[in-house]
């Protein structure tokens, strides 16, 4: 059944996409900084290219997670969104301030846009991933505020489902997380230790929630599998993810000067976090192998089945290559590391939001269930141009990586940084005619859902 107010996700997606778009470029035109290292300097110098490549990447996937949540949450509880004008209203706040803070990166210089912002006031600038004004994350507070108030009222007024618990609590953990943005100690440890509360606490932990959530929920409508099943498998992997996440966060205290012990508990619990990523693997091929009908969306069954499979080889196994005490005193802050983000961001986050658009828009925009079959073939097309570039992408900067660290720091005689880096330059070059790949890829899934219409529609 279909809710009226599930229409404003399609403005959300419609965004994500956009933005995701932006952020490819940017990576793009890092990807030649790399190599190439004047390359629109002054105009776009490496740093300012660098901040909005990761920022639209946060940025687009929050978008990503409020259109998932506004379309799902009202077919869990079965009932209306409590407000649909305020979720359009603070879309457009949220866009409005998301664009305004991408073009104050690129036009001011950055201490002056510190200056321009109030950031004496309250210092939260000048972190990586959090280089975002202060009023900037005042306004993203608010915007948080006003959607969970929109989501916890229906979730509250409405059928109570664990996925949307789940939801609930992943997306809550991720406003309160935030906060800790605010909190900069002139102490450089204290700084170090209360800012991975943010990053780490977010990508390896609550947004795992927020993952698993609408991972189940496309898996119901796809497989036509029992809701009971389901939920016992999301409720085992929710407990893995947040024993092994929170205790993990451990593998970012190593070398900051926290205590010694945190090398025991950071490597121990760290090791562990890839189990529930491969019980999710497990959990999607066990419900599609036990699916009682044939979905007519195959795309978006794709994307639900590719999603536990890269979220496991990019957060888990990459991440476990270099989690252990002993070995990331050599690799940290390597390429082994970008080798690792690349893949475990695309596999997680990007892929589980590009798996509810392509279930949730074709229904959004009046198909019966699915796009046209030669639009879900182009649609596929786009998956694995996308998937096998992250892959090459992945190992080009883990091959580099690798060098990077013998010639670095293992070598009998170390060799400078920028030595190193002129030697494992042909490594860049191939990661970025992988990345325009990638690129091609992704503009193959937004002409996906404009094809179709000499074609018969899919139908349920």
């Amino acid at each position: 059944m279909q809710y009226q107010s599930q229409s404003v996700a399609k403005l959300y997606f419609i965004a994500a996409i956009g933005l995701f778009v932006g952020q490819i470029l940017f990576g793009t035109i890092l990807g030649l900084q790399y190599v190439i290292g004047d390359f629109l300097f002054p105009e776009i110098p490496f740093n300012v290219a660098r901040m909005v490549h990761t920022n639209l990447l946060i940025v687009w996937l929050l978008f990503g997670f409020m259109g998932a949540a506004y379309y799902l949450v009202p077919e869990e509880t079965e009932t209306e969104l409590f407000s649909p004008k305020l979720a359009v209203a603070l879309f457009w706040i949220f866009l409005v301030a998301g664009a305004l803070t991408i073009l104050g990166y690129l036009l001011v210089p950055y201490a002056k846009l510190a200056e321009m912002t109030g950031n004496d006031l309250l210092p939260t600038m000048g972190r990586e991933f959090l280089e975002q004004p202060t009023i900037t994350k005042i306004g993203i507070v608010i915007v948080a505020l006003g959607f969970l108030f929109n989501i916890t009222m229906t979730v509250l007024k409405g059928r109570k489902t664990a996925i949307a618990w789940v939801l609930l609590l992943g997306l809550w953990g991720l406003a309160v997380f935030f906060l800790f943005a605010f909190y900069v100690p002139d102490n450089l440890v204290l700084d170090k230790y209360y800012w991975w509360w943010v990053v780490h606490l977010w990508v390896e932990g609550v947004w795992e929630l927020i993952l698993g959530a609408i991972l189940a929920f496309v898996l119901i409508k796809v497989t036509g599998v029992d809701r009971e099943v389901i939920e016992k498998w999301l409720y085992v992997i929710i407990a893995l993810t947040l024993i092994t996440g929170i205790i993990g966060t451990g593998h970012h205290y190593y070398w900051i000067g926290t205590p010694e012990y945190w090398q025991w508990l950071g490597s121990i619990f760290s090791a562990l976090e890839p189990i529930p990523f491969f019980a999710m693997v497990v959990f999607a091929f066990n419900m599609v192998n036990r699916r009682r009908r044939e979905h007519p969306n195959k795309a978006a069954t794709l994307w639900a089945m590719g999603t536990p499979v890269m979220a496991f080889l990019g957060a888990g196994v990459w991440g476990f290559l270099h989690t252990l005490a002993p070995v990331n005193y050599y690799t940290h802050g390597t390429q082994i590391t970008a080798a690792h983000g690349h893949m475990a961001f695309y596999g997680a986050y990007v892929m589980v939001v590009l798996t509810i658009i392509s279930y949730a828009m074709p229904l959004l925009r009046g198909r019966a269930a699915a796009n046209s079959p030669k639009a879900q073939r182009l649609e596929m097309w786009s998956f694995w141009l996308m998937t096998i570039s992250i892959v090459f992408i992945t190992l080009f900067l883990t091959g580099a990586g690798i060098l990077q660290v013998w010639l670095q720091r293992i070598a009998e005689n170390p060799e400078p940084f920028m030595v190193v880096q002129d030697k494992i330059a042909l490594f860049y070059w191939l990661r970025e005619i992988t990345g325009v790949i990638f690129l091609i890829g992704l503009v193959v899934y937004i002409a996906s859902f404009f094809v179709g219409g000499d074609e018969e529609e899919a139908t349920a």
